[in-house]
């Protein structure tokens, strides 16, 4: 019963096993909830080595399919190094994705954007060079395309910076002003927001003698810019480091903001970093952020996490503290459509990897690893038979799928051989052994020999 405690234990804060998920960023497109987040790469402690962006997607908030890494620092030939934080956004069909690197020419940070036709790529650099850039805190952008068309960029840490983006959302209108002494003009069109202790609950830079602890709080960086109702927020890490999540409001787009206090208050989750984002799907609230409670995760190895919430009355958002059981699922998945391998809830030990033929595997597949699938509607009928397409350049190995993580009663049992390659594809059906009918939760285990690579799996599917 081991799986079945993991499972429990861990749920679903951490919403991606298979990689180091930081800096998550939501959008919400034709009924698919996707998160665009940065990739720590594994096993650096000591600090931030990233080197590409990668996307998931979820119709049912439970089960998230790996999308791969459409985007990395070699879309952008200027760039040196950094694959810090992003954010995609849909607009006239086409899809932005802004990020933030350093420029090689300048080795300052700046602010790039890449385009595509789909919200997982592929993605090209829509400029051939930065869209902003400026000698420290051009980081963490966060856009937000208005009703009217109107669309803002924001980003910065130390401070905050604005531009009104163009339609073509790869340039910015040189003409813009912010009237009422809230900001300052450091470019043509680029604003610089005055923190006061009544805008972010503090200023930019403490007075000499002080600390962040003498004011309400501290404007940091990683902001996320929305609207709702007519009112505007901008939830932001805050308060140096360690950092927490606060917000501020505004009746317009560009300020004066006005401070409203603390989202998620510092938790001890092994990151010393936070970074979020707000988005609406079927009917619920979501706070998207990420922590370091993956196995191997530090402060430099971080994971995206979410939770619910519900906006108070008056448009408030409450405290979110991060819990154990995450989200509950707001839909189910369909076994007798094909499944891809990395479509998961859950999965121990796994890796995802990429190849021509099959896109997006799972991979490093080792005997006592498995994964699941949460949600998962049988209907009436029942399953026939249980097809899966794997590749082996070994042995090959085993996988069994329980319903609800009951080994007493296997569903179907594969015995996977060798294929002649790690990506020479293999489809194999077997009968289902036991009836299964209504919605369950699949847990699809791996034996085999000890201390190997077993074999690689692209997807499964159930038959009627």
């Amino acid at each position: 019963m081991m799986m079945a405690a993991a499972f429990a234990t861990n749920a679903q804060r951490v919403v991606v096993q298979t990689n180091f998920t930081p800096d998550p960023a939501p959008m919400v497109y034709d009924d698919t909830f996707y998160i665009y987040t940065g990739h720590d790469e594994d096993g650096e402690h000591r600090e931030f080595v990233m080197n590409g962006w990668r996307v998931y997607s979820s119709k049912d908030m439970v089960n998230w399919t790996d999308h791969g890494s459409p985007l990395s620092l070699d879309t952008f030939k200027w760039s040196e190094w950094g694959a810090w934080a992003s954010q995609c956004v849909e607009r006239d069909g086409k899809f932005y994705w802004y990020v933030c690197c350093v420029d090689s020419a300048t080795h300052d940070m700046a602010i790039g954007v890449a385009v595509a036709d789909s919200p997982t790529g592929p993605f090209v650099d829509a400029l051939g060079h930065p869209l902003v850039s400026g000698p420290g805190g051009y980081i963490d952008p966060t856009v937000f395309v208005e009703s009217n068309g109107d669309a803002w960029l924001y980003w910065g840490n130390p401070g905050l910076w604005c531009v009104k983006l163009n339609r073509d959302m790869t340039s910015y209108d040189k003409g813009f002003e912010i009237a009422g002494g809230h900001a300052e003009k450091v470019a043509d069109g680029v604003w610089k927001f005055i923190q006061t202790e009544e805008s972010f609950g503090g200023p930019e830079k403490p007075a000499e003698g002080t600390s962040p602890s003498d004011y309400t709080d501290l404007y940091e960086e990683g902001p996320w810019f929305f609207e709702r109702d007519g009112r505007y927020y901008l939830a932001y890490a805050a308060g140096g480091v360690p950092e927490h999540i606060s917000y501020s409001v505004s009746d317009k787009p560009y300020g004066p903001w006005k401070y409203m206090g603390k989202i998620m208050p510092f938790q001890e989750m092994n990151s010393f970093t936070n970074h979020c984002g707000i988005a609406d799907f079927r009917g619920k609230h979501y706070f998207v952020y990420h922590c370091g409670l993956l196995p191997g995760g530090s402060g430099f190895n971080r994971s995206t996490a979410m939770e619910t919430f519900e906006y108070g009355d008056d448009g408030t958002i409450p405290i979110i503290l991060p819990s154990a059981a995450g989200v509950e699922p707001v839909g189910t998945l369909d076994p007798y459509s094909r499944v891809e391998a990395e479509t998961m809830a859950w999965s121990e030990g796994l890796k995802t990897d990429a190849c021509d033929e099959a896109g997006v595997y799972v991979s490093e597949i080792h005997d006592g690893d498995y994964l699941q699938v949460r949600s998962v509607d049988f209907g009436t009928g029942g399953a026939l038979a249980f097809t899966v397409s794997v590749a082996s350049g070994l042995r090959g190995g085993e996988m069994t799928v329980y319903a609800d993580d009951d080994r007493s009663r296997p569903i179907a049992t594969v015995n996977v051989p060798g294929t002649g390659g790690w990506e020479k594809w293999q489809t194999i059906t077997v009968p289902v052994s036991a009836a299964v009918t209504g919605v369950h939760d699949l847990t699809i285990a791996f034996s085999g020999r000890k201390s190997c690579k077993l074999f690689n799996f692209d997807h499964w599917q159930f038959k009627k």
